[in-house]
């Protein structure tokens, strides 16, 4: 949830203009300035403020690098684009390598390959 002021701000001076899979709802102002580009922002839909659930395309839309709201004009999907994933960072599903404390410690034996350096 929003803090108090983003809160206040939203219902006074926002308007949503859309949804994305993750619940994430996008504003912008009602009445935007005649000389500086139109605020937008996002409300997330619990207290995990993480930016990193913004999809690649309302990321495009929150900075200003497209006025297209998503479905409006679709940019073509590449074959080799995957679906969108928040950063599992921190989470019970982020990457621990081999031998990482996290997940038993056991870690392969050195193969000898490794030379110090050393100052000449």
């Amino acid at each position: 949830m929003p803090t108090f002021g983003t809160w206040l701000l939203t219902r006074l001076n926002g308007k949503c203009v859309g949804t994305d899979e993750f619940g994430n709802r996008y504003y912008v102002e009602r009445k935007p300035s005649k000389t500086l580009r139109d605020r937008r922002w996002v409300i997330y839909p619990d207290n995990d403020n993480e930016a990193s659930r913004v999809p690649p395309r309302w990321h495009r839309w929150l900075h200003h690098i497209s006025d297209d709201l998503p479905g409006e004009a679709e940019i073509p999907t590449r074959p080799w684009e995957q679906e969108h994933q928040p950063n599992p960072t921190g989470t019970e599903n982020a990457y621990r390598p081999p031998g990482s404390a996290l997940k038993g410690g056991q870690r392969a034996r050195g193969t000898g390959d490794y030379e110090p350096w050393t100052p000449s």
